[in-house]
């Protein structure tokens, strides 16, 4: 079975081909992607409305050019799937809509996957992938949970972010230092130049005892170093970045660690954009090596948002019996903006 998958949550744009004709893992066959950080760079930050046109621009061309790479027609495709949700409104209605007139046109069903859940087991496209059950570390934009894993479809919250996740941490510390949209990723790069330990910045919840995260604290007190800083903080930036990489690492290894402690598990997976820091996988690497648990992680090209994480998503609950929408339907639809991925419908063990 081919599944065609479709990501428009926010502001990229993805699309890819996965095959579940085979035993295991569903194969990723094609993927194309478009980012619209170049479009939003002189806004500081993503604009719906024009993400959404943007999505209409890009979708189509990209759908056809997966099935090029894939030497593969839409008539071969079997399911379509698209982001349901959650994410912005107008953007996730343009990739169901696109991926429902499709599958009405080719007569085939359409399947609407959770983002999250598209990003939690984005890590079996990895060249190591990992085997079910685990723990999952979901640091994606907005959203930074720890999930036990028992396997598709069965997920068990044990802890997540009560107010700015780890994600929204970096953007924001950016942001306040002057760095230039997106944020994290030029904080990170930044820090390398850096002394980490050149301020003191809270690490919020770390004690807490629960696996529950806060990083609104850890904003407000860069906001604080950077207005103290006033004119110097241009030559002490990079000590900055460094310091606020630093804390945020910190408090998602350890509340990683406990997680594994609480649930007994030896293998983590980690899964979002976040997941991409280069200081957050060697450290956690170097932490679960000493404890003998194994950490699992996407590909750097599959942790930002993308069209095979979807595409695998709707394969995985496809292989576990979940029916999409029958060809028959009348192909009505609906987006979820808000839709906690503890609200999914467990599988049948």
């Amino acid at each position: 079975m081919l599944v065609l998958g479709i990501e428009s949550s926010c502001d990229e744009t993805g699309v890819a081909l996965v095959d579940t004709s085979g035993e295991g893992i569903p194969k990723l066959l094609s993927h194309a992607l478009h980012s619209q950080i170049d479009m939003h760079q002189a806004y500081g930050g993503v604009v719906p409305e024009l993400a959404s046109r943007d999505h209409i621009r890009r979708v189509l061309p990209l759908t056809h050019e997966v099935m090029r790479r894939a030497q593969l027609s839409l008539a071969d495709v079997d399911v379509v799937a698209y982001t349901r949700g959650p994410g912005l409104a107008g953007a996730l209605l343009v990739g169901a809509g696109v991926a429902v007139s499709l599958a009405a046109a080719l007569g085939r069903p359409a399947m609407g996957v959770h983002h999250l859940e598209g990003h939690l087991l984005s890590p079996f496209l990895s060249a190591d992938p990992p085997e079910f059950p685990f723990v999952a570390l979901l640091v994606s934009g907005g959203h930074t949970q720890l999930m036990r894993v028992e396997r598709v479809g069965a997920y068990e919250l044990l802890g997540e972010s009560i107010d700015d996740a780890a994600g929204e941490a970096f953007d924001k510390s950016a942001k306040l230092m002057g760095l230039p949209y997106p944020g994290g990723p030029h904080l990170s790069k930044l820090a390398e130049q850096g002394d980490d330990k050149a301020f003191k910045l809270p690490r919020p919840l770390l004690h807490s005892g629960n696996l529950d995260f806060s990083f609104a604290g850890l904003k407000t007190a860069v906001l604080t170093q950077a207005k103290k800083l006033g004119d110097a903080l241009e030559s002490r930036k990079a000590d900055l970045a460094a310091s606020t990489q630093a804390a945020i690492v910190e408090v998602l290894v350890k509340k990683s660690l406990g997680a594994m402690r609480q649930t007994g598990l030896k293998r983590l997976v980690v899964a979002g954009g976040v997941g991409a820091n280069a200081r957050l996988r060697r450290e956690l690497s170097d932490a679960c090596r000493q404890r003998g648990i194994r950490v699992h992680y996407p590909e750097l090209d599959l942790c930002t948002d993308n069209g095979a994480m979807i595409a695998l998503a709707a394969g995985m609950r496809l292989q576990t019996g979940v029916e999409p929408l029958s060809a028959a339907a009348t192909y009505n639809f609906e987006v979820r903006p808000r839709w906690p991925l503890s609200e999914l419908q467990a599988v049948p063990a």
